[in-house]
């Protein structure tokens, strides 16, 4: 019988560095079938940045482990310090910059998926 629930080491997921610093997605649709949502993380090291973009159909839930970042949402910078939370509504832009000294390491959700994995993110800031 199959098992209801998957777990997954991000040892075992592909990084992804088309948005700037390197992003994992863990708990998807193309990891483990999930079918609401998705869970990745992202190391930003210092001088990095996950850039601007927003998502027209999902919420954001980003938490910072560790380090800090500045998130500009909407074109307003706001320090985010560990063990703080950002939600981004759907259709906000945002970025993510790591001015400190230390890497940071963020676990987000998204959610509700996109109806196409190709129309969840929109970029609005060039490499």
């Amino acid at each position: 019988m199959t098992e209801p629930h998957r777990i997954m080491s991000v040892d075992d997921a592909v990084g992804d560095s088309r948005h700037g610093a390197e992003i994992r997605a863990l708990l998807g649709p193309k990891t483990v079938g999930a079918t609401t949502g998705f869970m990745g993380v992202a190391t930003i090291r210092p001088g990095e940045v996950i850039r601007e973009h927003y998502h027209p159909y999902s919420e954001e839930f980003t938490y910072l482990v560790s380090g800090s970042l500045v998130a500009t949402v909407d074109g307003v910078p706001k320090e985010v310090h560990a063990r703080q939370g950002l939600l981004v509504p759907i259709n906000v832009r945002h970025r993510l910059e790591n001015k400190g000294d230390e890497d940071a390491f963020i676990v987000f959700s998204m959610a509700p998926l996109a109806p196409d994995p190709t129309l969840g993110h929109v970029s609005t800031e060039e490499a």
